[in-house]
């Protein structure tokens, strides 16, 4: 019977030097790794290339990691900061962490994902080509609140700002967001609504 551990337990035991407790930690985290790397570059190769770099510059850091936040925010914030790192040493444009082609590529589903997905597909591809037509800064902070599912504080510590000012970005974000879905897709929303 597999048990699950959360991630603090884990991270315990690397620090012991289990090294299967890394590949679990891997394993649980690589799809998401993958997909904020991809949404930056748009390219698998460079993606993949990224995702190591991730994996290697956490496992250095675990150490460093306090348990005052969830792991995924630590490990979101690393993962940002060196994909945009690759980008600008390599030269190459950063692009929005919001595109339904890129969120396509990354998914790795299951049959009863994939099913669940068809069925609410139609409202999160709306939402996410409305999420396009934002500006970057409201589209991160929609983004890390609605799909990486961080909280208020996690969100202040990954963009730097206080929780009140990501309150008060994410209040504006969510009726740019509306306003947009109702400018550009008033027609599809009767729809769905219907």
């Amino acid at each position: 019977m597999y048990i699950v551990q959360d991630d603090n337990e884990i991270i315990r035991r690397v620090l012991l030097g289990d090294r299967q407790a890394y590949a679990q930690l891997v394993k649980q985290y690589q799809n998401l790794v993958f997909s904020i790397a991809l949404r930056y570059t748009q390219n698998r190769e460079d993606a993949e290339e990224i995702a190591q770099d991730i994996f290697i510059k956490v496992y250095r850091s675990l150490a460093d990691f306090r348990a005052n936040s969830k792991f995924s925010t630590w490990l979101y914030t690393i993962a940002a900061n060196t994909s945009i790192t690759f980008l600008r040493k390599k030269k190459l444009p950063v692009h929005s962490l919001d595109n339904e082609k890129i969120f396509h590529l990354a998914d790795t589903r299951n049959a009863a994902t994939a099913v669940a997905d068809i069925e609410r597909g139609s409202h999160v591809t709306l939402v996410n080509k409305a999420i396009q037509l934002l500006s970057p800064d409201d589209a991160t902070v929609i983004t890390l609140f609605y799909k990486a599912e961080q909280s208020i504080e996690e969100i202040g510590k990954i963009t730097g700002l206080t929780p009140n000012a990501v309150k008060v970005k994410l209040h504006r974000a969510r009726k740019r967001l509306k306003e947009k879905m109702e400018m550009h897709f008033k027609s599809e929303l009767k729809e769905i609504i219907n």
